[in-house]
């Protein structure tokens, strides 16, 4: 990275620290930059400040902004491969399509031999070594580590009853539109009053969220045997 301007290298110097004093005063999140902090509250509190100028959108950050507009809009691809044809919106898509051509996968396990070009795909490998299964069946309650075995186990085992309207925000499957709408306004709708968590501080303008929010604290009053793997809940 190089800079004429003095202030653009102290912003760059800062990716590479893992200082985070820009603490969120609605959750324990912190942040290495104001701005990133800034953005991270808008996400609480519903603010989206960047509007697309085609349409009635709005977007908390300009990058967010940026990428709809050549989504829907420009349908602009700027970020192009020098090695084949691929071309890419995101520049982080346009990263991970190199590694195909590298073989680089620059996200190991620490736990086996397993690496991976992507880091969603390590948090997902991880899961495996947790036992962690976070995606529930909705028809029978079988819970599985990956959303997209699970969804496999739904067309396999389901057939003809599997919904057919996917909640955008969520992993729940819908069988009627009508019940989408319901959904979406119970779960996932901006409410003007926040929910205060009551074991902490945070405070939440979506119920998803806040309900996603309160598992963490379920998981952190667990208790677990001292003889063997079982745990129950305070």
């Amino acid at each position: 990275f190089t800079s004429a301007k003095l202030s653009s290298l102290r912003r760059h110097l800062k990716t590479h620290s893992d200082e985070k004093r820009h603490v969120c005063h609605l959750c324990p999140k912190a942040f290495r930059t104001a701005t990133l902090l800034h953005n991270h509250v808008n996400t609480h509190t519903g603010n989206k400040p960047h509007k697309c100028s085609e349409c009635d959108t709005a977007f908390v950050t300009r990058g967010e902004l940026s990428r709809h507009r050549r989504y829907k809009h420009t349908l602009e691809k700027p970020f192009k491969c020098t090695i084949c044809e691929y071309s890419s919106v995101e520049a982080s898509k346009m990263r991970r399509h190199v590694r195909s051509h590298t073989g680089e996968r620059p996200y190991p396990c620490h736990l086996c031999s397993y690496a991976s070009k992507d880091a969603c795909k390590l948090k997902r490998h991880m899961l495996t070594h947790t036992g962690e299964k976070r995606y529930e069946c909705y028809v029978c309650q079988a819970r599985f580590t990956q959303s997209g075995t699970m969804k496999i186990h739904v067309l396999q085992k389901h057939g003809e009853n599997v919904p057919k309207h996917q909640c955008p925000h969520c992993s729940t499957f819908l069988s009627r539109k009508s019940d989408l709408g319901v959904h979406l306004r119970n779960l996932h709708s901006y409410m003007e009053e926040a929910v205060k968590c009551r074991d902490c501080e945070a405070a939440f303008h979506e119920r998803y969220a806040f309900l996603q929010h309160r598992k963490t604290h379920r998981k952190e009053n667990r208790l677990s045997c001292a003889q063997c793997s079982c745990t129950w809940n305070q």
